[in-house]
């Protein structure tokens, strides 16, 4: 019988690991309250990811990096400016650029000398960043640094990025801490001749094989699908399913929805998810109903969508062919239905509503591209028939 002291122990060190998996970079700064926990059981934890994972945990005293090894292309998310835009390539690029040179560059340093320093690298990588003086090469610049500020590899002392993106001449005194630069990125660049070959060595589960790769897409995905596995992954899963359900509720605080399809991983507190799904605002309304719409309309009974539902089916499917056309005609249905509370933006501009909206849906493992069109997956069931506004 585990006493209050063992409880005590557990309940820490499952904070401290959820924590990290859903932040991977902690400072005492970002989380003053947890981080001492990090510290605390750092020797535990930097076991627990290497075993149980195969990441790569550090914890210092000004921060905790777990760097995971990502799942392969197409699963990345993107980066976003304070707009919500996402990045462009530019951005990427200057991204990129910034770290190369922060790991050497000294503790304080002006705007200027640090965009000399990027440019000196573009150079040097044969990449032409197009003339400096132009504002859209100012504002790929500053969302660049502005996301470095957000990680405190960077932290603005005197003046404002802001301020720069809308004039050359504004002028900032920067703080560079190097070690979170460093630690920044997670995959060996030095080993890859590729980008597609940097993606794939990342992604990689080693010998541990199935074991990481499977809990990696249970804790990293809404939701993963048998048949997306490997038949070593799918061996192992029905081998050990029992007792990693266990565990993950044990460990990480999250019941496994288990069907013959696939799995889920439900979060009772709803912290471990970047994607607030059902959330607010006039994209994720409308995805909601859309998915609730498209199920009714393309479920064989109409009740339950490509296979999900039954606990044992014959022959589940996961996923069912979206017509062309019917995507387009139930978003009309919608903005004529609800457009009035809508932002203005995305009803006027039907094309760019309906990319959000499945760009959410497939983040979401609901719908997913395939070839020209799309299908619509079994998980989609679960958000069918739910009021969203």
């Amino acid at each position: 019988m585990a006493t209050k002291d063992d409880i005590a122990l557990a309940s820490e060190r499952r904070t401290a690991v959820r924590l990290l998996l859903d932040r991977p970079l902690v400072t005492p700064r970002s989380h003053p309250e947890e981080f001492p926990l990090l510290r605390k059981h750092a020797e535990w934890l930097i076991q627990h990811f290497d075993e149980l994972l195969g990441y790569r945990l550090v914890v210092e005293a000004g921060f905790a990096r777990l760097t995971k090894a990502g799942l392969g292309r197409g699963t990345g998310h993107a980066l976003t400016r304070a707009s919500g835009a996402p990045f462009t390539p530019r951005a990427y690029a200057y991204l990129a650029l910034a770290l190369s040179v922060l790991v050497t560059a000294p503790e304080q340093l002006l705007l200027s000398e640090l965009a000399h320093r990027i440019r000196a690298a573009a150079e040097e990588a044969g990449i032409d960043l197009g003339e400096p003086d132009r504002s859209a090469q100012r504002r790929a610049m500053v969302a660049a640094l502005r996301q470095l500020v957000a990680w405190e590899a960077l932290t603005e002392d005197e003046g404002s990025l802001a301020a720069y993106a809308d004039s050359e001449s504004a002028e900032v005194l920067i703080t560079v801490d190097r070690e979170i630069a460093r630690r920044l990125v997670a995959a060996p660049l030095a080993r890859a001749a590729s980008a597609d070959e940097l993606i794939e060595r990342a992604a990689a589960a080693g010998e541990a094989g199935p074991r990481h790769s499977v809990r990696r897409r249970l804790l990293e995905t809404p939701v993963v699908y048998l048949d997306e596995l490997s038949e070593a992954e799918r061996a192992w899963w029905r081998r050990e399913q029992r007792r990693e359900t266990r565990h993950l509720l044990e460990t990480y605080g999250l019941d496994a929805e288990v069907r013959t399809e696939g799995v889920a991983l439900i979060d009772p507190n709803d912290q471990l998810t970047d994607v607030e799904f059902p959330g607010v605002g006039t994209v994720a309304q409308a995805a909601l109903l859309l998915v609730d719409r498209l199920v009714r309309a393309l479920a064989p009974d109409g009740g339950e969508a490509a296979g999900a539902g039954t606990a044992e089916p014959a022959a589940p499917r996961t996923r069912v062919a979206v017509p062309d056309d019917l995507i387009a005609d139930t978003l009309d249905e919608l903005v004529a239905e609800y457009g009035r509370g809508w932002s203005r933006a995305y009803v006027a501009d039907p094309e760019l509503l309906r990319d959000q909206a499945l760009t959410l849906l497939a983040r979401m493992r609901l719908v997913r591209r395939e070839g020209d069109g799309w299908a619509l997956l079994a998980a989609a069931a679960r958000y069918a028939d739910r009021d969203a506004v």
